[in-house]
Parts: structure tokens; C-alpha cells; sequence
């Protein structure tokens, strides 16, 4: 008898501990994102290619000229990094179950719209579409793209790749 309810606490408590680490695992995914692609959007800014960086980030906010200088990207870049989190429990809690890498794509496009067309209002460093230059509007809509592909597909391989590694384990 004890053994049949320690196997359904057992039972009970895996789904739990499976969200939590998928949850981890997309959590990771978004940090690594973040990271990555606005460093490659930072090293985009320093080398012309864009207009903009990730200190747009800091542009709704009168915080000096620091913002601009080397230690303001560093400091906007860990910012994306934190704010890339939500952006990777977003895409797998709506489009996870989605199995294609047009999905992560269009995801990111999707953000950069939200970035450039929507946030334009209370983002002041930020020029209009028909003023921000083609250099700045294909290198930030390749880095958004870019950026959702690896969201998208990293969470795709990780879904992909549970019930393969469960299998080995127990075996």
C-alpha cells in the first residue's frame, strides 16, 4: 500500500517538474538569444551597418549621453538579454507546437515590427521607417529575424529532443 502512493506522488510531481524545466530550458534559450544577437547588433552599430543599437533600449529615459558610450551598450545588452526571457516564454507557451523554421522567422520579424512600427512612439532615438535608411531597416530586420530563428528553432530541438534523452536515460 505505501509503495502504491509513493508512485502516485511520483506520479503527480514529474508533469510539475518537466514545466519547470522546459521553462528553465526556454529561459536559457531567450538569456543565450539576447545576448548573442545584440552583441551582433552592437558590433552591426560600431561598424556603420545600422544606425541604431541596443542602447535604444535606454531611449525613453533622459539617463545622459552615458547611454551612447561602450559602457551604455554593455549595460542595454544585458538588459535585452533579461528582456529576451519573456520574448522565449512567449514564443513557447503560443508557437512551440508550430514545427517549422518559417515560424521563428516570422516570429522575429513580428518583434521587429512591434520594435519599429508600434514602440516608434516612446522610443525617441528612433526615426521614422521612411527616414531610417534601407542599411538600418534590412540589417535590423535580418538581426530580428535572426533572432527568432534561434529562439524558434532552439526551443523546437529542445521539445524535439525530451523524449529522446528521456528514453536514454532510462535505458
Amino acid at each position: 500500500m505505501a509503495r502504491k502512493i509513493r508512485r502516485t506522488k511520483a506520479k503527480k510531481e514529474a508533469p510539475k517538474n518537466k514545466l519547470e524545466k522546459s521553462l528553465g530550458r526556454a529561459s536559457v534559450i531567450g538569456l543565450c538569444g539576447g545576448l548573442l544577437w545584440s552583441t551582433t547588433a552592437m558590433i552591426c552599430h560600431l561598424l556603420n551597418f545600422s544606425s541604431v543599437g541596443p542602447e535604444l533600449l535606454f531611449a525613453p529615459f533622459p539617463l545622459g549621453s552615458w547611454k551612447k558610450a561602450i559602457a551604455g551598450q554593455f549595460l542595454a545588452i544585458a538588459g535585452l538579454s533579461l528582456l529576451s526571457i519573456p520574448i522565449a516564454l512567449i514564443f513557447q507557451f503560443t508557437l512551440s507546437k508550430l514545427k517549422s523554421v518559417w515560424v521563428g522567422i516570422g516570429y522575429g520579424l513580428i518583434l521587429w515590427a512591434v520594435v519599429f512600427i508600434v514602440l516608434r512612439r516612446w522610443l525617441p532615438g528612433l526615426p521614422a521607417i521612411n527616414r531610417i535608411g534601407w542599411n538600418t531597416l534590412t540589417t535590423t530586420a535580418c538581426l530580428f529575424a535572426l533572432y527568432g530563428l534561434f529562439i524558434g528553432y532552439s526551443i523546437a530541438f529542445d521539445i524535439e529532443e525530451k523524449p529522446n534523452s528521456e528514453n536514454y536515460s532510462k535505458e
